[in-house]
C-alpha cells in the first residue's frame, strides 16, 4: 500500500475514501455536486502535462475538443463532477490512473484501449454490474466502493491486481476472487455479506476488512497467513476464534460485536493494535491473557462492561504494562 491507501489505520477503514484519499460525500444522491446551475468544462492550461486535475468543476461530460491536446497525458482527475458516460478516452492510451471519483456514471464502458491504466477510481457512482474492464490487464488499483454493485464478477483477469474496493456495495456473496494471486488488499465493509468464505487462492492478502456487514463467526482465514490487518468491527460475532494461522496479524479490529470474552489471540505475537470497545466482555480475567502480546500498543476496551469499573485504566495497564495507549488516551 502506498500513502494515499494507507488512512485506513484507524477505525473504521471501510475506506469510501477512494484513490484520493478524500472524504465521502454526505449526499450520496447526488455525490456532493449540486445538479443546478451551469455546466463546466475541461480547461488544458499546458498541453505537455503528463497530468490533469479538473475536480470539482461541475463538468458535465468527458469532450474531446481541448482534452485531445494533452497527446502525453497519464493521469487523469475528474473527481466531483456531473459526468454520467465515460467516453472520448480511447485515443489516451498513455493513461495510468484515471479518476472518476463522485460522479453519476452508471455504467463501466469507454475504457477498451486504456491498456496501460494501473490506478481506476468509480467510486460513488450508479454503476450496478462489474464489467468493460476486459482489455485493463495492468490495473494494480480499482476503486468501487459506494455503488449499487450486487456481485462480484468479471475481475478474473485482473491478474496484476493488488487493491481491490468494493465497500458500501450490494454484495451478498464473496465470490470469483481465485485468479487474483496479486492482491494483498481487499476492502468489503458496508455489504451484505453474512460468511467469510472463498478467499483461501488469496495467499498474498495483508489486509481484509468486512466491517458492518452481516457475520456472526470469523472462520476460513487459515490459508491467509500473510494477513496483517483484519477489520470485522460492526457485526454479529460472538466469539474470537479462527485465526490460527493468521500469525502475522499487527492489527485486530473486533469492535461493536457480541464477543463475551478476550481469547485465542495469544499466538498473535505480532499484533499492535486491538479493537474490541462496544462488546459484553465483563470479567476481568481474560483481559490477562492479554500478556502475551508483548508487542501490544493500543487496545480499546471501552463501552464494555468492564469499563465501568472505577480502576478500569489501570487493571488493564497493570495486565499489559506496555501498552502505550487505552482508548483514545495515552497510557499513563
Amino acid at each position: 500500500m502506498d500513502e494515499t491507501d494507507e488512512k485506513r489505520t484507524e477505525t473504521p477503514p471501510v475506506d469510501n475514501s477512494g484513490a484520493s484519499g478524500e472524504p465521502a460525500p454526505q449526499n450520496d444522491a447526488e455525490n456532493g455536486v449540486e445538479e443546478e446551475g451551469p455546466y463546466g468544462e475541461i480547461v488544458v492550461v499546458d498541453v505537455d502535462s503528463p497530468e490533469l486535475d479538473m475536480n470539482y468543476q461541475r463538468i458535465g461530460a468527458i469532450t474531446a475538443g481541448e482534452l485531445e491536446k494533452m497527446t502525453c497525458l497519464e493521469r487523469l482527475y475528474l473527481r466531483w463532477n456531473l459526468i454520467k458516460k465515460i467516453e472520448n478516452l480511447e485515443s489516451f492510451t498513455s493513461l495510468v490512473e484515471l479518476e472518476l471519483y463522485g460522479n453519476q456514471i452508471t455504467e463501466i464502458v469507454g475504457l477498451d484501449t486504456l491498456v496501460n491504466l494501473e490506478i481506476l477510481d468509480l467510486s460513488f457512482n450508479r454503476i450496478t454490474q462489474i464489467k468493460g474492464l476486459d482489455n485493463l490487464l495492468k490495473l494494480k488499483k480499482l476503486f468501487l466502493s459506494s455503488n449499487k454493485i450486487p456481485k462480484i464478477e468479471n475481475l478474473s483477469h485482473l491478474t496484476n491486481l493488488e487493491l481491490l474496493e468494493l465497500g458500501n456495495n450490494k454484495i451478498r456473496v464473496i465470490e470469483n476472487l481465485d485468479s487474483l494471486a496479486s492482491l494483498e488488499v481487499l476492502f468489503l465493509g458496508k455489504n451484505k455479506i453474512t460468511e467469510i468464505n472463498n478467499l483461501s487462492s488469496l495467499k498474498n492478502l495483508k489486509l481484509l476488512s468486512l466491517q458492518c456487514t452481516r457475520l456472526t463467526v470469523i472462520k476460513n482465514l487459515e490459508e491467509l497467513t500473510e494477513l496483517t490487518d483484519l477489520y470485522l468491527s460492526e457485526n454479529g460475532i460472538e466469539v474470537i476464534q479462527g485465526l490460527d494461522n493468521n500469525k502475522k496479524l499487527t492489527t485486530l479490529d473486533l469492535a461493536m460485536n457480541k464477543i463475551t470474552k478476550v481469547e485465542n489471540i495469544s499466538h498473535l505475537v505480532e499484533l499492535e493494535e486491538f479493537w474490541i470497545n462496544h462488546n459484553k466482555i465483563a470479567d476481568w480475567t481474560c483481559i490477562n491473557s492479554l500478556s502475551a502480546n508483548t508487542k501490544l500498543n493500543t487496545v480499546y476496551l471501552e463501552k464494555n462492561p468492564i469499563g465501568e469499573d472505577a480502576n478500569y485504566r489501570r487493571k488493564i495497564k497493570l495486565a499489559v504494562p506496555w501498552v502505550k495507549q487505552i482508548d483514545a488516551t495515552l497510557a499513563r
